[in-house]
């Protein structure tokens, strides 16, 4: 038998754990502009994963790097991203 479906709001979604918490993009912006100061690849890097969607393999590919390396840069850009975003260290 086919689950029912019924209109949940986006806050008792978000309770639930259903919805990803939103993302401050101006936030985000500020912070990708800042690891770019640090290291330009990296944020290269995640404009590539992130909103291009391109994987480790076709990221590598573009920034002529070894897979290991676009998967170890987009390792640290997502850590010191997290840290800036949420106000701790970022070395």
């Amino acid at each position: 038998m086919a689950a029912r479906k019924r209109r949940v709001a986006i806050d008792e979604a978000r309770a639930k754990g259903d919805v990803a918490p939103a993302v401050n993009l101006v936030a985000l912006d500020d912070a990708l502009h800042a690891l770019a100061e640090v290291d330009e690849r990296k944020s290269k890097v995640v404009e590539l994963r992130y909103f291009g969607g391109f994987t480790a393999e076709q990221t590598a590919e573009v920034l002529d790097v070894s897979v290991e390396v676009a998967k170890d840069e987009w390792s640290y850009a997502k850590m010191w991203l997290r840290r800036k975003l949420r106000g701790g260290p970022r070395t």
